[in-house]
């Protein structure tokens, strides 16, 4: 799973669904969310490239929080909106 969200593009996001479908568990986003909030290695594995299915970005984003993840996107030239969501027809990247 960590593999699969460590070939996430720069400014490009994917969902917990479909890391999961791609690891051959579509219904284990959870777990997936899981194991990205305790994330190994954040400097390598780019988890705040990781959104929930409508876009939003996670309200407890392992690393400092929603603002954190915004910010990390941002900076990738993802935008985010006022309601901490990025359009997915724009940087949705399939795994």
């Amino acid at each position: 799973m960590y593999e699969t969200v460590k070939q996430i593009p720069y400014g490009k996001v994917t969902t917990y669904g479909r890391i999961a479908a791609k690891c051959g568990s579509p219904n284990s986003s959870r777990q997936v969310g899981w194991a990205l909030h305790v994330n190994p290695d954040p400097s390598n594995i780019p988890c705040h490239r990781v959104v929930n299915r409508f876009g939003f970005l996670s309200g407890a984003f392992a690393f400092g929080g929603k603002d954190a993840q915004a910010s990390l996107l941002r900076a990738e030239g993802v935008a985010v909106d006022e309601e901490s969501k990025v359009d997915l027809s724009v940087y949705l990247w399939t795994p």
